[in-house]
């Protein structure tokens, strides 16, 4: 951005560390981010597959089973919050790099443990430290990223986490297959199971290697935003509240600095109300997604009557059809603003929740899950940055934090109200609560955000 008239600088640019470019224009550090979301896409998907089946050849019941798979979300819903405000005071490299060294780690408590309480306490633990990925991951994705390459970035971020799912649940299947092969044992014994949780963990380690490498961008600190530096009582340089990293710092006259030094805010506070706001819809949003897509797989078994095998092919192509249509999100937020987007999806995707809940066929019903599947991936990514870019790179981990919260007891709130609902009324009444829940949920956004937001051919407003 040129400067103001009459001054002798050409261009005035602040880049940040990390913000060197390498292929495709992208910086390092999105790469090495990107490389440790592939590790953890196949750590998921594996350990989702193996672990529950590893504890039942222990000889544990079904009821127990289901705790130490509730472990991981209660340990994460402890320390999301507390984990973001940490990250936001001593750095987000330091954050992610303990949680790839301690994820294994206690993922491997598991696999080499066998008594209760010990798998009980390395599951809690494990979600306790793997929250630090999702409230450190996304941040560090925004500040290495303008605003053009965000959208499509968290786009390739979502993909990997999604897309490689179906690829680690055949590798998660595989694993115990070869090592039961090899021992001459059947797969679903114990050690077979155990060297499958093992990879998990293993795989999480590997790719998070590349994070030592990582450069964290810096952020301004309080005391940075605290003053405005007057140059002969005629030149002002001042921080540009919410820019990004690489923002051109603006130099312009100025009659009187010390009236304009007094209107600049000396601190910074925590955002109550913003958070408020974008909390709130989350919450609704996480809720109606919870009450379908929770307990999908059960709907189809009792309505339609499907074998594990069908249903699994049905899913495996969602999850990776979905994974591969979120990587066209950029090409929709270069036509629409990213409000009218996620609000957009959220209206059209009621009709298709209900669609799918009164299908008289299996075809129907298949294809309006596979519809609104692919919606959902579609603004996951389009969400993710409108959040990140509502606040400043300040107070982002701690967002995240409490968004993990919000991701927490809405898929505890949403999956009870709609197996009470499927339970105690009928199987298609879940599917009308998640509805009115997104629609809720579309509504609040458009009436804290949209106000005067940009129609086609208007310039957006920041963060939009």
């Amino acid at each position: 951005m040129p400067l103001v008239p009459g001054s002798p600088e050409q261009d005035v640019k602040v880049v940040a560390p990390g913000r060197r470019r390498l292929w495709f224009g992208l910086p390092r550090n999105v790469y090495i981010l990107l490389c440790f979301t592939l590790g953890k896409g196949f750590q998921l998907s594996i350990a989702t597959l193996t672990v529950n089946y590893y504890a039942h050849s222990l000889g544990y019941r079904p009821d127990f089973i289901g705790v130490l798979s509730a472990m991981p979300a209660i340990g994460s819903l402890a320390a999301a919050v507390p984990v973001g405000m940490l990250a936001d005071r001593v750095g987000r490299k330091v954050i992610l790099i303990c949680t790839a060294i301690f994820t294994p780690l206690f993922l491997a408590g598991i696999g080499l443990g066998t008594s209760a309480p010990w798998l009980l306490i390395c599951a809690f633990m494990q979600g306790v430290v793997s929250t630090a990925y999702w409230v450190t991951n996304l941040p560090l994705l925004t500040e290495s990223t303008t605003e053009r390459q965000r959208v499509g970035v968290f786009a390739l971020n979502s993909f990997l986490l999604l897309g490689v799912g179906a690829l680690g649940s055949l590798l998660g299947g595989a694993i115990p297959e070869f090592v039961g092969h090899v021992l001459h044992v059947a797969a679903s014994s114990t050690v077979p199971l155990r060297w499958g949780v093992l990879v998990a963990a293993l795989s999480t380690f590997v790719f998070g290697l590349p994070l030592w490498f990582l450069r964290e961008p810096k952020r301004a600190r309080p005391a940075e935003n605290e003053h405005v530096i007057a140059a002969s009582g005629t030149s002002l340089i001042a921080p540009i509240e919410n820019a990004p990293a690489q923002s051109t710092v603006l130099i312009a006259p100025v009659e009187n600095a010390e009236k304009l030094m007094q209107a600049v805010p000396l601190k910074e506070r925590l955002p109550v109300m913003l958070f408020a706001k974008l909390l709130m819809t989350d919450l609704l949003f996480t809720m109606g997604e919870g009450a379908v897509v929770a307990l999908i797989q059960i709907y189809f078994v009792l309505r339609f009557h499907l074998s594990p095998g069908t249903l699994g092919v049905i899913f495996s192509i969602s999850g990776l059809a979905g994974g591969i249509f979120s990587l066209t999100a950029p090409l929709f937020v270069h036509r629409w603003s990213k409000l009218r987007i996620i609000t957009t999806v959220m209206y059209l995707s009621c009709p298709l929740m209900i669609l799918v809940g009164f299908a008289p066929t299996l075809l129907l019903a298949v294809g309006g899950e596979y519809t609104r599947s692919f919606m959902r991936t579609l603004i996951e990514p389009i969400y993710a940055a409108f959040q990140m870019e509502q606040v400043s790179d300040r107070y982002r981990a701690t967002l995240s934090g409490f968004y993990s919260v919000t991701w927490s007891i809405g898929f505890s709130i949403g999956p009870a109200a709609a197996g009470w609902l499927q339970t105690n009324v009928s199987l298609s009444t879940a599917f009308v609560f998640g509805a009115c829940c997104l629609a809720m949920s579309a509504s609040m956004l458009l009436f804290f955000f949209g106000r005067g937001f940009p129609g086609r051919g208007q310039a957006p407003r920041p963060g939009y």
